[in-house]
């Protein structure tokens, strides 16, 4: 483990860059490789982001900044039995299992079934090598780069998720996607690059997880480009379940069509450091976008989720609803902008940030933030934070039920919002689980 000065950072990544592209044998003749050297220039010189930056301003990223982390492909993958992978699956439902380790695809451990014919769900780097053409028009075109955790996942990108469903097909199983981090002795950068595409009038639905293996420390830097055709319907939750140390950034990208839906959930149970981006371009009429949102934390972590919902044309739907659940000393926050631009009439747009703090010395930093340029519109925000309700507590307890039970049936119930929108009953209760683990409290099911 090597300290680092903040302003030699970079010269760490843009260093490693011979030793990546010496991995990548005959993959360096590709659109892609192309795509890494310009993203490697940008990132020489942007600086990363810093909390004077006013996207950042709670959330400082300088212990990220302070270790050598090795991008995973110039360092040693390590091996996994499918036996001791099974612990991180949801499982007692029927999908398509996609395994990558350290962000690099695992063909032995994923258990890909029949798929309709011409749906493509796997790695992004065996995509790029036999059909670049089916990619090539989206990879890299739908996000920007906004700040250096942006370029440096594009400059070093190599592998990740690609889910490509043809016009008119629908994909009736989930794809479970487990993202299994692995340090070992040395501190490995996770860099999944993840695709997602919907043709017309087709439909999928994706469960991403990403998991430490251990408890040791690595960074998490993922890019997803998401698209949704004329009519599409995606479904795409994720939930983050890193160990306690570790860092992980993630930006989405999703862009919609006429008609088409997006369901996203995000269920986060913390890391170090979090930071989730997730933005959707409404680009077509009568399109219909929803976030689901539930964060927890404990200790010292920090989560922040910053969305962004732009409403370009008329006649669009939005609905955000952002639940966070905060112990000990943990920070949380939450930043959703929603923007409804001079053609986007008839938009309805609406946005909650709810947050209870269990402790004391927990805090959140809320700032829901609404731009509207039309005038026939119906929009609406907000946000509330405040402690478990006292009186609902002193009536369950007044009962008979004891106290550590009455705090968590009201935890149950506050959640409730969030996880009751998943489709998936199995999963449902699987994370309702994971809450009361990750919060050493009573655990309640539902009846």
């Amino acid at each position: 483990m090597n300290n680092l000065e903040f302003k030699n950072i970079k010269d760490w990544y843009l260093s490693g860059f011979d030793l990546f592209e010496k991995k990548l044998n005959g993959e360096s003749k590709s659109f892609l490789h192309e795509i890494r050297k310009d993203a490697l220039l940008t990132l020489s010189s942007l600086d990363f982001p810093a909390n004077h930056n006013e996207e950042w301003k709670y959330t400082n990223v300088s212990p990220i900044l302070k270790y050598n982390f090795i991008p995973a492909v110039n360092s040693i993958l390590p091996k996994f039995s499918k036996k001791e992978i099974e612990k991180f699956l949801f499982s007692n439902f029927d999908c398509h299992l996609i395994v990558f380790i350290n962000g690099i695809f695992s063909e032995e451990l994923s258990e890909i079934g029949a798929l309709p014919d011409g749906v493509i769900a796997g790695s992004l780097r065996n995509i790029v090598k036999e059909n670049p053409q089916l990619v090539n028009n989206y990879l890299t075109r739908l996000s920007k780069i906004d700040n250096a955790f942006n370029a440096l996942n594009t400059a070093y990108s190599f592998d990740g998720l690609a889910v490509i469903v043809p016009d008119g097909k629908v994909v009736d199983k989930p794809i479970q996607v487990l993202y299994l981090n692995s340090s070992g002795d040395e501190l490995i950068l996770s860099q999944p690059r993840n695709l997602i595409i919907a043709g017309k009038n087709s439909q999928v639905n994706i469960i991403t997880n990403y998991c430490g293996f251990d408890q040791n420390l690595y960074f998490s830097n993922i890019v997803t480009e998401l698209y949704a055709d004329e009519n599409a319907v995606i479904s795409l939750c994720k939930v983050q379940d890193e160990s306690h140390d570790a860092f992980h950034i993630e930006k989405l990208q999703a862009s919609q069509k006429s008609n088409s839906l997006f369901n996203h959930y995000s269920i986060g149970f913390g890391g170090s450091i979090v930071r989730n981006d997730i933005n959707t371009l409404l680009d077509g009429e009568n399109t219909e976008t929803h976030y689901y949102g539930l964060y927890l934390a404990n200790g010292k972590q920090h989560v922040d989720n910053h969305t962004f919902i732009d409403h370009a044309k008329p006649n669009c739907m939005s609905n955000e609803l952002y639940k966070g659940i905060l112990d000990g000393n943990s920070h949380g926050v939450f930043n959703g902008k929603i923007i409804v631009r001079h053609d986007a009439q008839k938009t309805n747009a609406y946005q909650q940030n709810k947050t209870i703090l269990l402790s004391k010395t927990a805090k959140i930093d809320t700032k829901p933030q609404l731009e509207i340029f039309a005038n026939d519109v119906k929009c609406s925000h907000g946000a509330t934070v405040g402690k478990l309700d006292e009186s609902s507590e002193f009536y369950i307890r007044s009962r008979g039920v004891p106290q550590e039970l009455a705090k968590s049936m009201l935890i149950r119930a506050f959640a409730n919002d969030v996880i009751e929108t998943i489709k998936i009953d199995q999963l449902r209760e699987q994370l309702n689980h994971m809450i009361f683990e990750h919060l050493h409290r009573v655990e309640i099911h539902n009846q």
